[in-house]
């Protein structure tokens, strides 16, 4: 059977189930198939979406030939094998970040996408909430002058509580876990939406709050991955970001992201790990008193009250739907997901080795 253009096979149930699958279906496409190693979960997700077929095996599902395209929503350990399947298969690919286990993994996900000739794009779709879409126009436009240096914080306490919290797959390495890969690629991804490609980076990562309970057995043990992180960059086109993050500190703050230059300074700020649909820009320019701008209503095209984080997304998927019909991978693509994953990389190198990792 011929595919339709837009039928699409999810891998994964977590932000897969809440987000990607009203989010591809609000954009006119038809989930025909979900899939989780938990088949309970998997069936649940699919009951409560009205999913017509549900799968333990990702592969079983990439193999069906009435699928146009698949959503890798997994942990970030399986979506190299996943990811190039599915575009062996001549599927095209979302996948969501991080991308990759490493830049190796990653180079070799590009590979396989040019050689199909499939869309393939990266979830990194921060890029659309109108906080960030808003700030990269400023930025194009020379409202700031020339971009001298972007403070990045983000303080939340998810990982705060009288006792350990539970045991989930993002305390591996194995699979891909930590706040780095989780929340610090889109803030990464931003950095060089904004200011243009990396020239070097200074990392350090750390667990404040290593405890984890593993409920089969009920004992603590020590999660592998971080929950904090900082970072100092350097762009080739000039200017310097530094981003300090964690889960791990209370009370949570929410994030703050200054960017200034020799005319200028932007400011946004959030209360939780997403921007949201009313993100606000705070900003001066030659040395007037800092001033709320009004958000071009371009960057706002819909609001979807259904959950904070479908416009951005759904945008994202209006770009991939143009990519399906023109034959084309819009960024944020998977040549993007290798640069993300190479400054990933020189993060921790980085923090490993205590030296500046030069890109």
């Amino acid at each position: 059977m011929a595919p339709s253009t837009k039928t699409i096979g999810i891998i994964g149930v977590g932000f897969g189930a809440q987000v990607h699958v009203p989010g591809f279906r609000s954009e006119g496409w038809d989930v025909a198939a979900i899939c989780s190693r938990n088949r309970e979960k998997a069936q649940k997700a699919a009951a409560e979406a009205g999913i017509a077929s549900v799968y333990t095996n990702p592969m079983e599902l990439i193999r069906r030939d009435d699928l146009a395209a698949v959503a890798i929503i997994t942990p970030p350990g399986a979506h190299h094998a996943l990811a190039i399947a599915a575009l062996n298969a001549g599927k095209h690919v979302l996948c969501e970040k991080p991308f990759a286990m490493d830049a190796k993994q990653a180079e070799e996900m590009r590979a396989a996408a040019e050689k199909s000739g499939r869309t393939a794009m990266i979830a990194h779709e921060f890029r659309h909430t109108p906080q960030r879409a808003y700030i990269k126009q400023l930025v194009d436009d020379g409202y700031i002058g020339k971009f001298q240096l972007c403070t990045m914080e983000l303080f939340l306490d998810r990982y705060v509580s009288a006792q350990p919290r539970a045991l989930t797959w993002n305390a591996y390495k194995s699979e891909g876990g930590g706040l780095l890969g989780a929340l610090g690629s889109h803030y990464i991804d931003g950095l060089r939406f904004w200011f243009g490609e990396l020239a070097s980076v200074t990392g350090w990562l750390a667990a404040l709050r290593p405890d984890v309970v593993d409920a089969a057995t009920g004992k603590i043990i020590k999660t592998e991955t971080d929950d904090t992180f900082s970072f100092t960059m350097t762009f080739k086109n000039g200017g310097m970001a530094t981003m300090t993050a964690s889960f791990a500190v209370t009370p949570a703050r929410g994030a703050r992201i200054a960017v200034m230059g020799d005319r200028g300074t932007l400011i946004a700020e959030q209360p939780g790990p997403n921007p949201l649909e009313d993100g606000i820009v705070v900003a001066s320019r030659d040395g007037a008193p800092l001033q709320e701008l009004k958000t071009p209503a371009q960057y706002t095209p819909f609001t979807d009250v259904r959950d904070h984080r479908l416009m951005a997304f759904r945008l994202l998927v209006r770009d991939f739907t143009k990519g399906v019909e023109l034959g084309s991978s819009p960024a944020p693509n998977f040549t993007d997901g290798l640069r993300c994953q190479q400054i990933l990389d020189a993060v921790r190198e980085s923090s490993e080795s205590g030296r500046t990792v030069q890109l």
